[in-house]
Formats: C-alpha cells, structure tokens, sequence
C-alpha cells in the first residue's frame, strides 16, 4: 500500500471539504460516489486516521480531517506549481474573468499573483460588476468565468466559501440610529440589497434607500460619510470602518455563497486551470 499522500487523493479530499457530500465531489471528479468512498478510505489508511464523519445531510471533517486540510492545499499548491514550470506545454491564451468589485479588493490579489506564477504565458483580462451584471455577460459570452455570489442553502453545491453579510457604519456615526435608517446599496437584484431590504421589512424597521451605486468604492464612500449604513460582504469591509453588532437594533443578515459560473460553451485550457486554482486557493484566502 502508498505510503505517501497522493495529489488526486487529496484533490477528492479537498472537493469534499468544499462541497460537505461525497456525490457532489463524485460530480466534481467525474468519479462514480462508491469510487470516491474508496479514494477516501484509502487516505484514511494512509495516515492511520478517520478523517470524516457521515452526518444525515453529508459529511464533515473530524479533528484529524481539519488537521490536514492546510497541509493538503499546501501540498497540491507545491505539486501544481512544479508541474506548471518543468511542463513543456505550458497554457497560453486570453481569459475573461468576472468578480464584484468586494471580492477583488480582496480576493483577486493572491489570487492573480499564484495564478500568473503557475502560468505566466496566459494573460487574464478582469472585468468588475455586480454578480447579476457578471451572469448577463456569461450568458452574452462576453466573460469565459466569473466569480459570483449566491444565496446560501444547506444543500448548495456549488460553494466554495461562505461569507456573513453584515450592516457597515462609520465609527462614531449615529447613522443606525436614525428614525429612518438611511441605507447605502447597490443594484436591486443584488443579494446585499435584497438582504438589507428584506431583513428591514420582515421587523418593520423604517427605512430608505438614500444613496444607489454597484461600485464598492461609491458605497464606501457614502458610509464613510455617516450619512448611510451599508451591507457588504464582512471580509470585504475596510478597517476605517465599522461593522454594527446585533445591539445596534439591525437585524440579522444572512450568509452568502461564493461560486463559480462559466461560459459552458468554450472551456479552454487557460479557463479550466483557472477554474481548479479558485477552487483549490479561494477557501483559504
């Protein structure tokens, strides 16, 4: 028996901490569910150690299984980067990608950095906007790939990572406090938008829409101002700014789902290893 840790191993390993059901990494792999059960039983005999626990709706990673997990990314980030630069064929080509203008601040960075250090000959074209905007140019075949947001279910397999939405005020500002809650939001299809909105309406919290913009800068700007609360993605919120506790009267807001959409019709090389990067890096940035 291997007595090493295997890269598709840990590739099905890491689909399944994703996705929390070996089905939905079964898809993901192109495996039948009984072959990725096998994979995993395999790993588990590897390093002398269960590493999941069946639950009623999937599976979770025990003590051991969250132990290795920052080991496997590092572990296939190391393996991918080798291949990518000793490879002959390495990919070349042009990629559109899409993400909201929170994510990029925050995630595009590392992101775009690892990406070109694995495959520098490819050149990625970035494109900023609201996830509805971002679909509409999926489908127009305008965007190859684009990082978007959905709202979050138990049963969603597409997520790669969960985010808190939370309510974002100036500090020292009494911008919540006001009789009527003066918001600060983008588009009206947005999920920040119908969050804030719905949550409002469902306590019967007075409010109104004061200030409109699908630009993270523009809505900063404006919360800044203490004139307007604001809901964006808690990761993305700047430090001169000030995420609103439950005691500041708001009402809860949901989580959100970060997924990937692609234009189906033409997956390239370039936009498959971008895919798979995302994958394998946005969970832990």
């Amino acid at each position: 028996m291997s007595s090493y840790l295997e890269p598709d191993l840990l590739r099905t390993f890491l689909l399944i901490a994703e996705t929390g059901a070996l089905s939905r990494a079964a898809g993901r792999v192109g495996r039948t569910q009984a072959a990725v059960s096998m994979q995993m039983k395999r790993l588990e005999d590897i390093v002398g150690q269960p590493l999941l626990t069946r639950t009623g709706r999937g599976v979770n990673l025990n003590a051991h299984g969250e132990r290795l997990l920052p080991h496997a990314r590092k572990i296939l980030r190391a393996h991918d980067e080798a291949m990518a630069q000793l490879r002959d064929d390495a990919l070349s080509g042009i990629i559109r990608l899409g993400c909201p203008d929170d994510y990029a601040t925050v995630f595009l960075p590392a992101l775009l950095r690892d990406f070109a250090a694995l495959h520098p000959q490819v050149q990625v074209e970035v494109f900023c906007a609201p996830t509805p905007r971002l679909i509409e140019r999926i489908n127009a075949h305008l965007l190859d790939i684009a990082i978007i947001s959905e709202a979050h279910t138990d049963n969603a397999p597409s997520a790669i990572r969960l985010e808190p939405l939370v309510w974002v005020g100036a500090k020292g500002s009494d911008a919540a406090q006001m009789e009527t809650l003066q918001l600060a939001l983008s588009d009206p299809d947005t999920l920040d938008h119908q969050a804030a909105v719905n949550s409002l309406e469902a306590v019967g919290r007075p409010f109104r829409l004061a200030y409109a913009s699908h630009s993270l800068t523009g809505l900063c700007a404006v919360v800044r101002s203490g004139q307007a609360v604001a809901v964006l993605t808690q990761t993305a919120v700047p430090a001169d700014l000030h995420i609103l506790r439950s005691d500041s009267g708001l009402p809860a807001l949901p989580q959100i789902s970060i997924s990937l959409k692609l234009d189906r019709q033409k997956v390239s090389g370039p936009v498959a290893a971008m895919e798979a990067h995302i994958r394998a890096q946005l969970p832990q940035l």
